[in-house]
């Protein structure tokens, strides 16, 4: 009698295993085919492609099923936020088209009143015209670029360059306004073959604005552009001796519109550092800044020397 039960125990044991075996083998299974179809549900909503109508609730897991609706609900905001980025492209194109030509007509018209023979008074009036329609045309164009660059409409193009022509155009923009002031104003280079990834035309204009920032607040002395190469990046450092900066505004002025107490006698809109910023963080770099009241500042542009190529097959090896 027991051999009999210890034989039943036997079989029963094996049986039960390997429904253990099977269950664990079809769980595994179905695990793997749920998570091979998140994966495409993930790939169609990268590529952009993923296509709500063909979840089914009868072949899916609730938790797949909540998961394609999730990623429904993401390519639904997608496909919103491309309408408003073309609304706002489109008005952005049309307030560039409507303001350009009245504006430049009220320059050009300016600048023929002060050729006439105009008594004191209404030269006067004249040349506050032109430089109030100066500071308008800027200011449009400075926000019809920041509005570019915020939604994403502008599209930098960054790649291998020679550092020389941009830095010798910064020189031949702004030279002769340093002269102007009677300030020295110099490019240290320590090698003129250097190559820098740096989109030409973006990367002038915020080099340019922060040496005209340099330029504008410095009343005596020098600004210095000088070149520093380290492994990865290549610093455009810009140094003048000019007002400074306290460290409580140093987190503020690349703000938009910020203007210091110091330069509410100096001209400008609060910009030119926030577009400098923006440019210079989509081609990969960053600016850091060290000033103390009085002492002048250091604006330290950083770009990468060359393009990045991390993967995720890399990381792993």
């Amino acid at each position: 009698m027991n051999i009999v039960y210890g034989t039943y125990s036997f079989y029963a044991g094996i049986i039960c295993t390997t429904l253990v075996i099977i269950i664990a083998l079809v769980n595994q299974i179905r695990t793997k085919n749920t998570m091979k179809r998140i994966d495409h549900m993930l790939d169609s909503a990268i590529a952009g492609t993923f296509n709500p109508e063909e979840i089914d609730e009868s072949m899916l897991s609730s938790m797949e099923f909540k998961f394609g609706r999730y990623l429904a609900n993401v390519e639904l905001e997608r496909k919103n936020a491309d309408f408003e980025k073309n609304k706002i492209k489109t008005l952005i194109s049309d307030i560039s088209h409507q303001t350009k030509t009245p504006i430049s007509n009220v320059v050009l018209y300016s600048e023929l009143l002060q050729e006439q023979d105009l008594d004191e008074t209404s030269s006067g009036y004249t040349r506050a015209l032109n430089s109030q329609a100066q500071k308008l045309n800027f200011l449009i164009i400075s926000l019809i670029k920041m509005s570019r660059l915020e939604t994403g409409i502008l599209a930098l193009n960054p790649k291998p360059e020679l550092l020389t022509p941009l830095l010798e155009e910064v020189y031949i923009q702004l030279a002769p306004k340093a002269a102007s002031k009677g300030l020295e104003f110099n490019i240290v280079f320590p090698d003129e073959n250097i190559k820098v990834i740096y989109d030409a035309k973006w990367t002038l204009e915020a080099i340019c604005n922060i040496v005209d920032n340099a330029i504008k607040y410095t009343e005596t002395g020098s600004v210095t552009i000088e070149v520093i190469v380290y492994e990865i990046f290549c610093c455009i450092r810009i140094t003048d001796t000019g007002i400074g900066i306290s460290e409580e505004e140093q987190a503020q002025i690349f703000r938009r519109f910020y203007r210091s107490p110091q330069a509410s006698g100096t001209e400008g809109v609060g910009i030119g550092l926030y577009l400098a910023r923006e440019i210079i963080a989509k081609e990969g770099g960053y600016i850091k800044l060290s000033s103390m009241p009085g002492k002048g500042a250091a604006f330290s542009v950083f770009l990468p020397l060359e393009l990045p190529c991390f993967s995720f097959s890399n990381m792993i090896k």
